[in-house]
């Protein structure tokens, strides 16, 4: 990819949230260098799309309507009307310190053939404390943890990452099975195990509105069924270790004893999830030759802390 010609296009969902978006966007266009475009997928509601799209208008951004299948979904649905050279994801409860957007260009400028990862830090939080916080990667258990080298890890960050277009150009995507959860978590240990370099982008930030009431779906068959393939795919793919086995299958253990109401239907989703991945990682085009892993860097699952 040529270091010279950097686009980086903006791959923003919504759903319901148009005072939010507006805060975003506002961010967005305040910053000193501004995107190559602006995309948002709107997946909201009828009561809030006409709102959605006249604040994607005024912000100067490409409106389109989403599939309305849930966040992943709307993620994949959104990558093929982007033109740049990077997609970065985008969340609309999202700010951005000063110089963000000139710090993300200068990271692909600098390594284009990499995905760029942000931290975040949360309202009231000291946003001068650093080191910078660092996305975390997939724990075999379903959560995440902060990698020990920032600059080759699985780590991944759902809504502010720059991936280079070629990834999706090969036909990769999020798994959208499920309409929220963790999932996404699997596609930095997918992307690790194709050989492909993901890079904590360590100078800048994004200040995470977070708000766990405003969320589009809580569900928890859905959380566990996301979890449960998220780990499945990690520890019997892509780290195939006994370590990593042995971790996720106490996890479900554990988490069918605390929820027995939903965990024996998360399971069935989960693994069904799982051996639809299987399936499709172990096709020809699954192991790209565009991706390569030196002797350096091992598939381990020892880049814990």
């Amino acid at each position: 990819m040529n270091a010279n010609v950097i686009q980086i296009s903006v791959a923003l969902v919504t759903r319901n949230r148009p005072d939010s978006l507006e805060r975003t966007l506002k961010s967005l266009r305040a910053q000193s260098v501004q995107p190559f475009e602006v995309l948002v997928s709107d997946d909201s509601d009828a009561a809030f799309a006409g709102e959605v799209a006249r604040i994607a208008e005024k912000y100067d951004c490409r409106y389109i309507s989403g599939p309305k299948r849930g966040l992943y979904a709307n993620r994949n649905h959104i990558v093929p009307a982007c033109r740049g050279t990077h997609i970065r994801t985008m969340d609309d409860d999202h700010e951005f310190p000063e110089d963000h957007f000139a710090l993300c260009h200068a990271a692909c400028m600098e390594d284009p053939n990499s995905t760029w990862i942000v931290g975040e830090f949360l309202p009231g939080q000291d946003v001068t404390a650093r080191p910078m916080p660092s996305p975390g990667q997939l724990h075999p258990r379903g959560f995440s943890v902060a990698p020990l080298d920032t600059q080759r890890s699985w780590a991944i960050s759902d809504g502010a990452s720059i991936y280079p277009r070629l990834i999706f150009d090969q036909g990769l995507r999020y798994i959208d099975d499920y309409k929220f959860g963790d999932s996404y978590l699997e596609f930095g240990s997918r992307l690790y195990w194709l050989g492909h370099r993901i890079r904590h982008l360590d100078t800048t930030y994004i200040l995470h509105h977070y708000d766990p009431s405003t969320r589009s779906f809580l569900n928890l068959d859905i959380e566990l069924s996301a979890r449960f393939c998220a780990i499945f795919c990690h520890s019997f793919i892509y780290q195939p270790s006994l370590r990593n086995r042995v971790l996720t299958c106490l996890e479900v253990l554990k988490q069918t004893l605390l929820h027995i109401s939903v965990a024996p239907s998360a399971f069935r989703a989960g693994l069904h999830g799982f051996q639809k991945q299987r399936k499709l990682v172990a096709k020809p085009q699954g192991r790209t030759t565009y991706f390569r892993r030196t002797a350096a860097e091992p598939v381990s699952d020892e880049n814990y802390i």
